[in-house]
């Protein structure tokens, strides 16, 4: 008369093959239409929401190419909808990143608006700067635009941009000297 068999399952570590059981496993589908692909990697139906879309890899990959959260959207809009989502979430940046901004650090949140205004990009130089002021300075000067308020209110925000801009330059060339 044979034994019982012995089990080679005594606890951890397992000594039989994992997935070794007979139970069948469920693949669930890609959600794109017509795709027969295993669905194994989930993309936000829409934005900050817990519903998902489940792709194949290649699905996955054009879905994440052609998102844009703020399509559509103007730039106050979007700032809109960032800080409801926020409070909506509770997440907030910390207080002491509160001096950070775009770019490398080395420039103030003024500097940035500051060369927005002048339509350049936050790692723009002195001589950009300069050039960019020249050109929208003419454009807007109230002599080269006479009886436009609007020219001569954007010709104000063009000097301050450039005033705040000239400022931080002298001041990093005199901390360069010292």
């Amino acid at each position: 008369m044979a034994g019982p068999s012995r089990n080679l399952d005594w606890g951890f570590p397992r000594w039989r093959d994992y997935g070794a059981g007979s139970a069948a496993v469920t693949v669930r589908i890609c959600d794109r239409d017509g795709c027969t692909e295993p669905g194994d990697r989930p993309a936000p139906k829409a934005p900050n929401r817990p519903e998902r879309w489940y792709f194949c890899e290649t699905h996955a990959a054009e879905y994440n190419r052609n998102w844009n959260y703020f399509e559509g959207l103007s730039a106050e809009e979007a700032h809109a909808r960032e800080a409801g989502e926020a409070a909506e979430t509770g997440f907030t940046k910390g207080r002491h990143w509160g001096w950070g901004g775009a770019g490398d650090g080395s420039r103030s949140r003024a500097e940035l608006d500051a060369l927005a205004a002048l339509e350049l990009d936050s790692d723009a130089d002195p001589t950009a700067v300069k050039a960019a002021y020249r050109r929208l300075a003419k454009l807007n000067h109230p002599d080269a635009a006479p009886n436009d308020p609007a020219a001569a209110a954007r010709f104000q925000i063009i000097q301050a941009a450039h005033d705040v801009l000239a400022a931080a330059e002298e001041q990093r060339e005199h901390l360069k000297q010292s």
